[in-house]
């Protein structure tokens, strides 16, 4: 059966192939002329796709274990965030951040960039400590910032180029838990007063139909532990996708749909377990676009994207999604540069997204923004040098790792040969 990305639209010939064990993933790569990993296809650009071998990792043994002073753990790169964070629960720990969705491997993740919101908070591969990485000989070789550093640097955001990991020391803190809260605010007072919500909360994001006027605020802070919440979002999914079925049929509605949705409630408390509040379900499929902007000009990059829908009446049927995530010194991350403002934009799976995406692309990448490297971009090679000054260390230490191209596919050999 053809492998195909969560939304459907990136596709491969390849079946998933998943190894056992470690000596029989290493012979797997030794054996194969490319490689691709996948963790639950949550990429919407092809680093996935291969017409040879891709690896799943899921049922690649390997065990959990805590180091004595509990601030590291060592995790088998194939679990799930949900799986990992479970059982960092079991053992009274947690991970100090996690993205809205958890279906995605640690090693696809990090390798990503993936993030959550916090705005003194970093990208998950920011927790990263060490990796395990099977190379493109087959053989197993370990790097940290001591051991193989410059291997280490660029294996933090690897997009999978330099080996197959197979286990992550992982950076941890002690389990919390989590109020959450989401309210309706008008969108122009929360453009003026974002940056003190932003300081007043662990965790603070909001998402925005473009032809309304109101936004969906939601904030995180600790609290008291209790019982994980009863989760509602399945009735909540089902009349959203009511409506985006319509829009898809006729999508003149779109501005109309959007504002009478907005007039409903969209308010609610939950308080658990931080592992259950972070994520939220994701049934409806969509394609996606993010892009990381200086966090000084986000508000100003989201305000002219939104305006120009408006004015065209273009039926982008999905809120736009705004977060804030801390500076870190990674090498391809698009928050090496300073703290960012993370804008993703969706459309429903059954609707045009291209043109959208494009138009929208420009105009972030006019207020200096640099994309998520697993949603969709239309980045070239010139575009990659422009955009980090690292790119060809990077590249250095890829061709040190793998000569002949063994993890690379035609998207990344467009970008990184």
């Amino acid at each position: 059966m053809a492998w195909s990305n969560w939304s459907g639209s990136v596709t491969a010939p390849a079946d998933i192939t998943r190894p056992t064990g470690e000596d029989e993933l290493a012979a797997l790569v030794r054996g194969a002329a490319k490689v691709r990993a996948t963790g639950a296809g949550h990429s919407f650009m092809p680093l996935c796709q291969s017409d040879d071998l891709i690896l799943g990792l899921d049922r690649l043994a390997g065990e959990m274990t805590i180091a004595a002073d509990r601030q590291t753990a060592h995790i088998p790169a194939g679990w799930s965030i949900k799986r990992l964070t479970a059982a960092l629960w079991d053992e009274g720990l947690a991970l100090a951040n996690q993205g809205d969705v958890n279906p995605q491997s640690l090693a696809g993740a990090m390798a990503t960039g993936t993030h959550g919101t916090g705005t003194d908070l970093g990208s998950l591969a920011t927790m990263a400590r060490g990796f395990r990485l099977i190379g493109a000989d087959g053989e197993a070789r370990w790097c940290n910032a001591e051991a193989e550093p410059e291997l280490y640097q660029a294996q933090r955001l690897s997009l999978g180029m330099f080996g197959i990991a197979t286990e992550i020391e992982v950076a941890v803190v002690p389990a919390f838990h989590l109020a959450e809260r989401i309210e309706k605010r008008r969108w122009d007072e929360v453009r003026e007063s974002y940056d003190e919500l932003a300081g007043a909360h662990r965790h603070i994001e909001f998402w925005f139909f473009p032809h309304a006027d109101h936004v969906i605020l939601k904030t995180l802070e600790p609290c008291d532990p209790c019982d994980p919440p009863q989760s509602t979002a399945d009735m909540e999914e089902t009349a959203f996708r009511r409506v985006l079925d319509v829009a898809a049929r006729l999508p003149f509605l779109t501005p109309w749909l959007q504002r009478g949705m907005m007039r409903t409630g969209f308010e609610g408390h939950r308080r658990g377990p931080a592992h259950a509040i972070f994520p939220s379900d994701r049934t409806i499929r969509f394609e996606e676009m993010e892009y990381e902007m200086p966090r000084a000009v986000g508000l100003e990059a989201l305000s002219e994207v939104v305006g120009w829908i408006r004015r065209k009446r273009l039926p982008v049927t999905f809120p736009f999604e705004y977060r804030t995530v801390a500076a870190d010194d990674i090498w391809m991350s698009p928050m090496n540069a300073g703290p960012v403002a993370a804008i993703s934009m969706h459309q429903y799976a059954k609707m045009p997204w291209a043109a959208h995406f494009s138009a929208a692309e420009a105009i972030f990448r006019a207020h200096g923004g640099r994309p998520h490297w697993a949603k969709r971009h239309t980045l070239t090679r010139d575009d990659v040098d422009a955009l980090y000054p690292m790119a060809e260390r990077y590249r250095t230490v890829r061709r040190a790792a793998d000569p002949h191209g063994k993890f690379l596919n035609p998207h990344l050999e467009a970008l990184f040969s």
